[in-house]
């Protein structure tokens, strides 16, 4: 077979070419050294995220911390400097307050404490909490005032809605729902400045728990009715009350103040057989009659008799059922799937997984099918970061949604450092298992998403840095704060409402 022309009988070698591929690997290799050392050192920095900011409070003055623990604005402000985006160098100042008659005057900084959206008179968060009382602002927009009336821009400053409303607040509860007022009346616009529906209303109210469920309207003669959160009106305005309950097809009406389940053409599907409809299941009614709870189909047949203490569908055709004090979970035809052992039981639906709570916080954890599947104290449920923590034996084990256990290192893949026990003392460790820090603390946190950990010793509290390093030692007594979190030297305020840090 012909070998080519290159081909000339015998070996040679060729030494430059030998040379430059020597030159080459060499070089190849000090490229995966110098990434390797980058990467790592990148996993080292302090700040292991973009920067964000914070309220801090400081010898009774208020300015913003970055999530490097440095100050973005120095503590000047007599009134709580309100950060809506923890992302965005966009901070809201309120000053000159007259205690007497109620007025101020805010203005909007950036991280060079520059004012910014000068054009308007007041700029302010939209502020939110739900039926715990837990606060957030509204995401991407901020209310504005100009010549007395209202309007909103985006966290960028661009308007997306004129100001031309005599006020404009937030459906309490519910996100991305933004209640406008014009002339005595209300509508709705979302988060963007989009309307929902125009200010021809008396009241609007949550149909479910998400806005993606609708709302309930009440008219000038105090009729109700429905829309949908993308404005297309459901039920008219006609009905002299309906439930906060939500179903794709049925709603309960009240008339005369007898409940009435109909569909959305108004027909009634069920009127009697309860004292009382407390929630629109897939299948039918969960109804209370005599005090006791059953479940009735759309068809009037009572499929499960009113015997329960508490009833409610948790999951597509499964309800978490009250017996003797105790909950469990049963089937349509009442068969146990999870006994009357426990105190609560939900399901996460994001999750996939049923959790099950005895009297004592101990947290069974089940899958789809009702194995079980982990056991242990449940300490925190994140979906968008598809972990649970448990703790299991004294020792806190994060596990996937397979249930796998998992390190910290593979949860969180940026930190640096894992807390760690022995002995009853706490330390922490590497990704190589190797000790940074000794086990000489009482308790301590695992290192958050900005760099740092808290350490406890001799009943204060410190903080170290994302190389196990000092940042302060323990100093704080923090007896009183439901959450313990560092940046730099300052610590979580007691009021997680206010979401701020300080050094008392």
């Amino acid at each position: 077979m012909s070998k080519g022309k290159r081909y000339n009988g015998e070996a040679q070698l060729n030494y430059a070419k030998v040379f430059a591929v020597i030159i080459a690997l060499v070089v190849i290799v000090m490229c995966i050294f110098l990434i390797k050392n980058l990467i790592k050192g990148a996993k080292n920095t302090q700040n292991v995220g973009a920067t964000s900011y914070f309220a801090v409070y400081k010898d009774d003055k208020w300015g913003v911390l970055n999530s490097n623990g440095d100050f973005t604005i120095e503590p000047m402000y007599q009134e709580m400097v309100i950060v809506p985006d923890s992302s965005k160098d966009v901070f809201l100042c309120t000053y000159d307050v007259n205690e007497e008659d109620g007025s101020y005057k805010t203005k909007a900084v950036n991280s060079k404490n520059e004012q910014i959206f000068t054009k308007y008179e007041k700029i302010e968060a939209l502020e939110n909490y739900d039926e715990s009382k837990n606060i957030w602002y509204e995401e991407n927009v901020l209310k504005v005032e100009k010549d007395g009336l209202w309007g909103l821009i985006n966290i960028d400053g661009n308007e997306i809605l004129a100001p031309e409303y005599e006020s404009i607040d937030t459906l309490k509860g519910i996100k991305n729902s933004l209640i406008i007022k014009k002339n005595g009346l209300v509508g709705l616009v979302n988060n963007t400045g989009v309307k929902v529906f125009d200010a021809n209303y008396t009241e609007i109210s949550a149909l479910g728990k998400d806005y993606k469920e609708g709302y309930i309207t009440v008219n000038n003669e105090g009729k109700y009715g429905v829309f949908s959160f993308s404005g297309k009106q459901i039920l008219e305005n006609k009905y002299s009350k309906i439930d906060n309950m939500y179903s794709e097809n049925y709603f309960v009406i009240r008339e005369d103040e007898k409940q009435k389940l109909i569909n959305a053409n108004g027909d009634i599907i069920l009127d009697e057989g309860f004292d009382e409809i407390t929630q629109i299941s897939t299948s039918g009614i969960v109804f209370k009659k005599n005090g006791k709870y059953g479940l009735m189909n759309f068809e009037k047949n009572v499929i499960i008799e009113p015997k329960y203490e508490n009833l409610k569908e948790i999951n597509k055709n499964y309800y978490m059922a009250l017996k003797d004090g105790l909950c469990g979970v049963i089937a349509e035809n009442e068969e146990i799937k999870i006994p009357f052992e426990y105190n609560d039981i939900y399901y996460d639906s994001k999750a996939g997984i049923y959790v099950a709570e005895d009297k004592d916080y101990n947290s069974t954890i089940m899958d789809i099918n009702f194995n079980v599947k982990l056991k242990g104290i449940l300490s925190d449920i994140n979906t968008d970061k598809g972990y649970m923590k448990l703790k299991v034996d004294g020792e806190y084990k994060y596990y996937n949604f397979k249930f796998e256990e998992k390190t910290i290192f593979e949860i969180f893949k940026t930190n640096t450092i894992a807390l760690s026990k022995k002995d009853g003392k706490y330390g922490f460790i590497n990704e190589k298992n190797e000790v940074v820090v000794d086990y000489i603390y009482d308790d301590a946190t695992e290192q958050n998403e900005y760099g740092y950990a808290a350490v406890k010793s001799g009943g204060l509290w410190g903080a170290i840095d994302a190389k196990g390093n000092i940042v302060i030692e323990p100093t704080y007594n923090l007896e009183n704060n439901l959450v313990i979190d560092f940046i730099g030297k300052y610590h979580l305020g007691v009021d997680l409402n206010m979401n701020y840090y300080c050094e008392k």
